[in-house]
């Protein structure tokens, strides 16, 4: 997993391949929950990048995503948005996202 760090970072983060961005903010329970899912999906999924961005440290970018709550996450394929998710997801509903 990936903790972006710049925001200018994160267009290269997404533009290729199929990554999993994880809106989150330390403080939620919900996100803690999701976190331990979101680790074993990278483990199981080698080509799935996954990608942490902190609402409370990101906040225009977590606005111009149109982020209302969290956890949300956004699916994206070579750098087009193909999935977006409100609330926390199980491993078996996230993985499917990316079986073909």
């Amino acid at each position: 997993m990936t903790y972006l760090e710049k925001e200018q970072d994160f267009e290269k983060l997404i533009a290729k391949g199929d990554v999993l961005v994880d809106f989150f903010a330390t403080w939620c329970g919900p996100c803690k929950m999701l976190s331990p899912v979101l680790e074993e999906l990278s483990d199981h999924f080698e080509r799935v990048k996954v990608v942490k961005v902190d609402i409370d440290q990101f906040e225009d970018l977590t606005r111009r995503h149109g982020i209302m709550s969290v956890p949300t996450m956004e699916v994206y394929k070579d750098g087009k948005l193909v999935k977006k998710e409100a609330g926390y997801r199980d491993y078996e509903t996230i993985a499917s996202w990316f079986l073909r």
